[in-house]
């Protein structure tokens, strides 16, 4: 099944359900940009860039739409751009009455605000990549920090996508990368969602399961090629992030591209921005952190009779202050209201710990992850230099509070943490 198979028509699935991914106008191919004036029938276009992916096409893309160009808004700032209030105030304050399509120039961050405000304002909207850097082009789901939580809204999916492989070949190398140690990500994601549908009956659907997998399968054949910039490869890579994005429109979750290393990479972010300190970009975080997930997953297949451990109320919170500072109600809110903590499912491990150690066992290892980036260029080193060890093994831990979403990373957890632990995270004096 390829890409233009699951778009823009009801595909009534063997699982029970009918799914539907409607992107109208999709192009990734060589010249691609060249296309943009037929695709683009609006009137009133609002651009929506910052400086740096402005300054890959942003005047290109000016020149195929011309008089169309109804505003532009650059966002001009000094590193990341934060997908938070004060960003979306920004690109609201440039629509108008007349404004028909809000289109970025960018990759995930410009996606995501383009799709939460058209969203809002009832608008189309689309997306110009400029980097194969990460899966939610064509995802309904926008990743926004608001109130200083990563939260996941749920939106639509663009109504243009439009990939330029000749540009695309020339983003930076540490972006094509993130694109690909994203999509080797799904390994993990993968796994917890089948963890998931054996411990707690969540819904999963087997065609999209097999669907990313055997994407995630083909694309580790690409690694060499994409460190050439190999346009072919480049291409593959693309429409690989696509098809995944709109995999999760098709279910409305992002369960199949999303497990427990995407909340780790959401927690180095998350810190990074309240520590000030520098975070990697979310693709490759999400690769390291696959390795990290997996490991943990190694470790769980070492026990053949599980023993659970668990830590006071008051251990738990204490940790929440020292790591999320002024932002830790939101994670004990989002906590309580997820009740997690106050429904121990020790019982259902023991029953099912045979077909959980064989599921975790289903996932590749620590070292055949690491293989996968190493083969696309990591270097495996700047991961422990970025983050020290501690602040991993506080993400371990704690990194799963950031969501509401049940993961390897609770079963981990839930065997091994105890008041020790935590209280070596409190003390500390490294936060």
């Amino acid at each position: 099944m390829e890409l233009t198979d699951i778009l823009n028509r009801d595909i009534i699935c063997p699982c029970g359900r009918t799914h539907r991914c409607d992107i109208r106008r999709l192009c990734i191919e060589e010249g691609a940009l060249d296309r943009l004036s037929d695709l683009v029938t609006e009137s009133h276009v609002l651009l929506v860039a910052d400086t740096n992916t402005w300054a890959v096409c942003g005047e290109a893309v000016l020149s195929q739409l011309k008089h169309r160009v109804e505003n532009r808004c650059i966002f001009q700032r000094q590193g990341h751009l934060v997908p938070n209030e004060e960003s979306l105030e920004e690109l609201r304050s440039h629509i108008t009455e007349h404004t028909d399509l809000i289109l970025g120039i960018g990759s995930g961050v410009i996606n995501d605000l383009c799709k939460y405000v058209s969203w809002q304002k009832n608008l189309p909207c689309g997306i110009v990549a400029t980097a194969p850097s990460m899966d939610g082009f064509a995802s309904s789901g926008a990743a926004m920090i608001l109130k200083g939580m990563k939260v996941t809204e749920t939106t639509h999916a663009p109504d243009l996508i439009l990939g330029d492989v000749t540009l695309l070949k020339q983003a930076p190398m540490n972006m094509i990368r993130s694109g690909y140690a994203d999509i080797i990500g799904k390994y993990s994601a993968l796994n917890d969602w089948k963890l998931s549908e054996q411990i707690y009956g969540e819904y999963l659907c087997p065609m999209v399961y097999d669907l990313v997998k055997e994407k995630t399968d083909a694309i580790r054949a690409a690694a060499k090629d994409l460190n050439q910039r190999d346009p072919e490869a480049i291409r593959r890579l693309t429409e690989t992030l696509v098809l995944i994005g709109a995999c999760l429109t098709l279910l409305s979750t992002t369960r199949p591209g999303s497990g427990s290393e995407h909340h780790l990479s959401h927690y180095f972010e998350i810190t990074g921005l309240i520590e000030k300190k520098p975070y990697f970009l979310h693709g490759t975080d999400v690769g390291y952190s696959t390795i990290v997930t997996a490991g943990l997953r190694e470790k769980i297949c070492t026990v053949a009779s599980p023993d659970f451990q668990s830590i006071s109320k008051e251990a738990r919170e204490a940790c929440y202050r020292k790591i999320y500072k002024e932002f830790w109600p939101e994670v004990q809110a989002l906590q309580q209201k997820a009740g997690r903590y106050d429904t121990p499912i020790y019982h259902r491990y023991r029953e099912h710990w045979g077909d959980v150690i064989k599921i975790l066992s289903e996932c590749p290892t620590a070292a055949e992850i690491a293989e996968m980036l190493t083969d696309a260029g990591f270097d495996l080193s700047e991961f422990e230099a970025l983050y020290g060890k501690e602040r991993i093994e506080r993400g371990i831990w704690f990194g799963k509070d950031l969501k509401d979403r049940y993961s390897v990373l609770w079963l981990y957890y839930d065997l091994f943490i105890n008041e020790s632990e935590a209280k070596n995270i409190y003390e500390s004096k490294h936060l």
